[in-house]
């Protein structure tokens, strides 16, 4: 799924977003508003994966949608 995509659909989104990943926060959630790149770093932080798995998470998930 591309990032403008990502972004017009945000608010729907967020709901499978916190389903799949639990520990983001909304707050989180709303300050990334579709940018991968955050998104991936809160899943890391979140979680203590590294960077990379984490970006591929994000990135599957995309794809899934």
């Amino acid at each position: 799924m591309n990032e403008d995509r990502i972004k017009g659909q945000w608010k729907q989104l967020a709901g499978k977003l916190k389903a799949q990943w639990g520990k983001l926060t909304d707050d989180d959630l709303k300050v990334a508003e579709g940018n991968q790149e955050y998104l991936a770093g809160k899943i890391q932080e979140r979680y203590g994966i590294a960077r990379e798995e984490a970006k591929k998470q994000v990135e599957e998930f995309g794809r899934h949608l």
